[in-house]
């Protein structure tokens, strides 16, 4: 017996926090996956605002052509500079409404990429995730989240863009026209810097507990929708409402304050820019009376101040969105950080089951360190067997079958197939020695066919009927309009649970696997219906070692072998008939099933 070493527990969350600028990073990586369509997107952001920026200055120009006190206007350099204005304002346009185009283009390529990168990251984490994370949650990160994601960089980066080179191209623009009237920015700029950082020091966290209120609000729904007929029949709707109007108002109260405390942030920067627009226009007047600038170029100041202050105020309304835009990222970034599932062992083998003889010894596991749940755990499942597993609930049942297939590792012991550990074969060649039918069954949005096939990828029509006739449900299909081309809705919502469970099934007897697992296979199926599939499972499960999950004993009265499991531990061992020679505790809980 060996142990390993045991890490984190398997219900242990990882939280690692990243600050904004490892947020930032991650996001310029997969910008950088599209270095020539971000090169063009910032030329055209440099030339569209470059042409922009020479409007106001030819707006003075053909302002200083209309000669004050005398009366005259040179028509000719009226109409030169208004042309040039359109002209340039013309160009602008197009080159913004090119660049709008392209980041659209380029966003959406982005969030393809991350909701590909999260989905492939979903096959990759290990089962223990699923466990201890909602389902609605995990949607949540790959449809809220990523929209959010989407609509930042296709809106919000454009005007970050923009904003940048028009500040820097008005600022000069208005040095060149009066360093003395820039004096007022060094007020009012050094100000705005204060304000805007103290704002997303504020609104950072708020953003972040928006994101996880809205996640966990999704979660409780998915929840509850799967869960109806549940709360229908115990008359519990009203409770749940309640339940849900907690939820809901947590997540509109996150929602309220991120919002409110970023709402402060444009009219704050608006009202210094006010400020600053003001002492213009005072400083301004005094140096055109003192004959140190013209009208003109008065004019252009302010329309370039006007520039100058606009994408600063913009900037900071932007900001709330990009906090909310963050937060949604480092939601994702934490799932695509999550440690994925141990990766086989150097020098793993491809798992060669001849005759499918499991051992299990000296097995312990918990999913917790202070609570183990399998101790000590010796079974030996022989070649062609049918081995029942029984048991109380919580007694380790499921665990079981959880180890068999490497859904978890044993915290010490060893499981061996036919003598191999199956610590030093890959998990794939592991799992497809196992054919699984679980009580949860599972079907997806496709034909009857298709989902018969489904773990046979070269299985023929002919194999797919025989299968389903051993399953004892080819009738029922071939009575549908289209038989086996009939697509069944996402998770078999148009057919019986029966029927589902029947089909489920049909598909492990499509297998070649050598070994099948049964969890409680047959619990939504009638009595009769039962005892013939066990018939044509028998029938057809020859040469392959079985396990199974009952709680109905009348199921496994025939199997090989009985491990009678409570605790944790192999209490009982034998068939039927010996069992209950025993009068110990399979004997107690057979007679309490049909007292």
């Amino acid at each position: 017996m060996r142990a390993r070493p045991r890490g984190r527990s398997v219900y242990d969350i990882t939280k690692m926090k990243r600050t904004r600028k490892q947020v930032i990073i991650r996001l310029g990586a997969y910008l950088g996956k599209f270095r020539f369509h971000m090169l063009l997107a910032l030329i055209l952001t440099i030339a569209g605002n470059m042409l922009s920026l020479v409007g106001p200055k030819l707006s003075g120009l053909a302002l200083d052509s209309m000669k004050l006190g005398t009366g005259k206007v040179e028509f000719e350099s009226l109409f030169y500079y208004v042309s040039l204005m359109l002209i340039f304002y013309a160009i602008s346009y197009l080159m913004s409404y090119g660049l709008a185009r392209l980041m659209i283009n380029i966003s959406r390529k982005v969030v393809f990429q991350m909701r590909q990168d999260v989905f492939n990251k979903l096959m990759r984490l290990p089962v223990w995730y699923f466990d201890t994370h909602q389902t609605g949650d995990i949607i949540s990160k790959m449809s809220y989240d990523i929209d959010t994601i989407n609509t930042s960089l296709s809106h919000d980066l454009i005007q970050v863009f923009a904003s940048m080179i028009t500040v820097a191209g008005s600022f000069l623009m208005m040095l060149t026209i009066s360093p003395v009237l820039c004096l007022v920015f060094a007020f009012t700029i050094p100000v705005s810097i204060l304000i805007s950082r103290w704002m997303v020091k504020k609104t950072r966290p708020l953003f972040r507990k928006r994101s996880a209120k809205l996640g966990e609000m999704n979660g409780f729904v998915e929840e509850m929708i799967s869960g109806l007929k549940t709360i229908k029949g115990y008359n519990r709707e009203e409770y749940t409402i309640n339940k849900f109007d907690v939820k809901n108002q947590e997540a509109v109260d996150a929602y309220f304050k991120s919002e409110f405390m970023g709402g402060f942030n444009g009219p704050s920067i608006n009202f210094i820019n006010n400020i600053s627009l003001s002492l213009i226009s005072a400083l301004g007047a005094i140096l055109f009376i003192k004959g140190r600038i013209s009208l003109g170029n008065i004019s252009s100041f302010v329309l370039y101040s006007r520039k100058f202050s606009g994408p600063i105020n913009e900037a900071a309304n932007i900001m709330t969105e990009l906090q909310s835009a963050l937060a949604a990222a480092d939601r994702v970034f934490q799932l695509l950080d999550e440690p994925e599932e141990k990766a086989d062992l150097p020098g793993a083998k491809s798992l060669n089951v001849v005759s499918g003889d499991v051992k299990m010894k000296n097995v312990s596991f918990g999913y917790t360190r202070d609570r183990e749940i399998i101790h000590n755990l010796s079974i030996r499942a022989r070649p062609g067997s049918l081995t029942a597993i029984v048991g109380p609930t919580g007694a380790g049942k499921t665990t079981l079958i959880n180890l068999l297939m490497r859904f978890y590792d044993p915290d010490k012991g060893e499981i061996s197939i036919d003598g191999q550990d199956i610590e030093n074969v890959t998990r794939r060649s592991l799992r497809k020695s196992f054919a699984m039918v679980l009580q949860d069954t599972w079907l997806f949005q496709g034909t009857i066919f298709e989902n018969i096939a489904y773990g046979n990828k070269d299985a023929t029509i002919e194999k797919v009927i025989e299968a389903a006739k051993s399953a004892k449900i080819h009738s029922f299909i071939k009575r549908l309009p289209d038989g086996y081309n009939t697509v069944l809705r996402e998770d078999g919502l148009n057919i019986s649970k029966g029927q589902k469970q029947l089909l489920t099934i049909a598909r492990a007897m499509l297998t070649d696997a050598k070994m099948l697992i049964l969890d409680e296979a047959t619990s939504n199926v009638d009595t009769r219906t039962e005892m013939q599939i066990q018939q044509a499972m028998r029938n057809l499960m020859k040469d392959k070692t079985c396990f199974v999950i009952a709680h109905r004993l009348s199921t496994i009265i025939n199997a090989d072998h009985i491990l009678v499991i409570n605790d944790g531990d192999v209490v009982e061992q034998g068939n039927h008939n010996e069992l209950i020679q025993k009068r110990g505790f399979y004997y107690q809980l057979y007679n309490a099933q049909f007292e």
